[in-house]
C-alpha cells in the first residue's frame, strides 16, 4: 500500500481537562506523519464524561479551528473518538462456530462474523456494547492459538472480553461529535488508544500494564503473552489532585494547577523542606508562603490511593510482578509528576516507565507531540489505520472468491462481453520533476510547522499575566 492510498485519519480525545484532534498518515515506512494538530481547554466533561453538550461542542470546534489553523489545506470530516468514565465496564464471554466450508482453511471474513456475533450478547439494561475483543482462539481441541486465519478446522470459537458502557454517556459523545458537523467513525476505549501508541511488540509479549493518568479518570489496561486481559477505570486523576491542593491549601484553582505542574512532586521525601511558593493575596490580603514539602505531601497522598487501586486490580486477575516482565507505563497528562516513577515502583513492586508515542511518530512531528497527555490521540490514529488495514483484507479474500459465471465464457474462456477492453480516457497529468515534488513537500512542513508554532506562542502569551 503506498502512501497515496493512504487514507488520513483523525482522532479526537475528549478529555476532562482538554480536547485534543490530531490528523495523521502512514508514510511508506509505516510511520505516521502528523498533518493537523489542534487542542481546547474542555469544559462540559467531568470524570472523562459529557456532561453539558453545548460547552463540549463549542471546545472540539475549538479544537477543529485550531486543527485548520495548522493546515489550511485539510478537511475533517470522520473521526475516530476516544471513550472513558467509570461507567465503562468489561465482561468475559466464549463463542463457537461451526464452518460452512471446513474444506477450505480459516479466512478472516469468517473471523470478523465470530467477532461480530458477540454483539448479541445480552447486557445490562441501560448498558451498550463498545467493542468486542477476541483473546485466546481455539479450532477443534487445538487451544490457545493467537492467529487462527490459515488454520483448517470443523470449528473455530474465541473468548472474549465485552466492553460495555452507560448507553446515556455514548449517547452525549456522539450527539456533541455530530452537532460539531463530524461523523463518528468509532468509538475507541481511551487505556487501549494509550497502549497501541505507547506499546511495542516486545512490551506486548512480555506483559505489561499500561496506566493512563488523565484529568478526570486513571484507565488501566492490562496485556499478557500478547492479549488484553484487564481493563479497568480508576474514578481519580489529575484534576482531584489539583482539588486537594485547592482545598488542603487554601488557594485558587488555576494556583493548584499552577503549583502541581511547576513545583509539584509524588514523593514528600524528594521535596526541599526549606523551599516556599510565594502565593499572591486576594484584594490586599497578605501573600501566602506554601511548604514545597506540604504540596508533595498532598500529591503523594492522592498518587498513592490511584496506585492503591492498581495493584487491587493486578491481583484481582492474577497479574503479580512474577507475571508482567514488562513492568507498568505510565501515560497521560499526570504521568509528568516528578517523582512518579519512584513512588509507582515503591507501591506496586513493578518497574515503571513514562510512555512517549514517538515510536509510531514519523521525525518530522513537532516537540509538542512528544509528550505523553496525547498518547490517545495518536492511539486513535493507529486504531483507525488498524480497522482500515483490517477491512481490506476482508474486503480481499472477499473479492478473490468472486468467479465469472459459467454462462459468461465460452469453452473455457471469457466471451466478447467479459474480454471485451474497455477504454478510458483519463485527464492529462501534470508531470513534475524530483526537485518541484521536493520543493512542495518543504514548503507544506515549513508552512505546517510555523502555523503550529504561532498557534503555541499565542497561547503561552495568553497565559502570561
Amino acid at each position: 500500500m503506498s502512501q497515496h492510498d493512504s487514507p488520513i485519519i483523525v482522532g479526537l480525545d475528549i478529555g476532562t481537562t482538554k480536547i485534543a484532534a490530531i490528523a495523521g498518515r502512514k508514510n511508506e515506512f509505516g510511520k505516521l506523519e502528523i498533518l493537523g494538530f489542534g487542542r481546547a481547554n474542555s469544559n462540559g466533561v467531568q470524570h472523562g464524561q459529557v456532561l453539558n453538550i453545548d460547552q463540549t461542542i463549542k471546545a472540539i470546534q475549538q479544537a477543529l479551528q485550531n486543527c485548520q489553523l495548522s493546515n489550511p489545506d485539510l478537511e475533517v470530516n470522520e473521526v475516530y473518538v476516544g471513550i472513558a468514565g467509570h461507567h465503562i465496564k468489561s465482561l468475559q464471554t466464549r463463542g463457537d462456530q461451526v464452518r460452512q466450508d471446513a474444506e477450505n482453511e480459516i479466512q478472516a471474513w469468517e473471523i470478523e462474523q465470530l467477532i461480530n456475533n458477540q454483539r448479541k450478547t445480552f447486557i445490562p439494561a441501560g448498558d451498550q456494547i463498545i467493542d468486542v475483543i477476541p483473546q485466546e482462539f481455539h479450532v477443534d481441541n487445538n487451544q490457545n492459538i493467537k492467529d487462527p486465519i490459515g488454520v483448517n478446522g470443523v470449528k473455530v470459537g474465541a473468548n472474549f472480553l465485552i466492553l460495555t458502557g452507560d448507553r446515556n454517556a455514548i449517547r452525549n459523545i456522539n450527539r456533541s461529535v455530530e452537532r460539531s458537523g463530524l461523523v463518528t467513525k468509532d468509538l475507541v476505549l481511551q487505556p487501549l488508544a494509550s497502549a497501541s501508541a505507547v506499546m511495542s511488540d516486545v512490551d506486548l509479549e512480555a506483559g505489561v500494564a499500561i496506566l493512563d493518568i488523565g484529568g478526570g479518570t486513571s484507565d488501566l489496561a492490562v496485556f499478557y503473552e500478547g492479549i488484553l486481559k484487564h481493563t479497568a477505570v480508576i474514578p481519580f486523576g489529575g484534576e482531584n489532585i489539583t482539588n486537594d491542593i485547592r482545598m488542603g491549601l487554601g488557594v485558587l484553582k488555576s494556583q493548584a494547577e499552577a503549583m502541581k505542574v511547576q513545583f509539584g512532586s509524588a514523593l514528600t521525601d524528594e521535596a526541599k523542606a526549606n523551599a516556599y511558593v510565594t502565593i499572591p493575596g486576594l484584594k490586599g490580603m497578605p501573600a501566602k508562603e506554601i511548604s514545597v514539602k506540604s504540596l508533595a505531601g498532598i500529591i503523594q497522598a492522592r498518587m498513592s490511593e490511584i496506585l492503591d487501586f492498581v495493584t487491587y486490580h493486578l491481583k484481582q486477575v492474577g497479574m503479580d510482578s512474577r507475571m508482567l516482565n514488562g513492568g507498568i507505563i505510565l501515560t497521560g497528562g499526570g504521568s509528568q509528576l516528578k517523582h512518579l516513577i519512584q513512588l509507582t515502583e515503591y507501591i506496586t513492586g513493578l518497574n515503571a516507565r513514562i510512555g512517549l508515542p514517538n515510536e509510531h511518530l514519523a521525525p518530522n512531528h513537532i516537540d509538542e507531540l512528544k509528550k505523553p497527555m496525547y498518547s490517545t490521540c495518536i492511539g486513535l490514529i493507529l486504531k483507525g489505520y488498524n480497522d482500515y488495514e483490517q477491512n481490506y483484507k476482508v474486503f480481499a479474500e472477499t473479492f478473490k472468491k468472486v468467479e465469472v459465471p459459467k454462462s459468461l465464457t465460452v469453452n473455457g474462456t471469457a466471451n466478447s462481453l467479459t474480454s471485451q477492453k474497455i477504454e478510458t480516457k483519463a485527464p492529462a497529468a501534470t508531470t513534475l520533476t524530483p526537485e518541484q515534488i521536493e520543493n512542495r513537500k518543504s514548503k507544506f512542513w515549513d508552512r505546517f510547522k510555523n502555523n503550529l508554532i504561532e498557534i503555541f506562542s499565542e497561547e503561552e502569551d495568553k497565559l502570561l499575566p
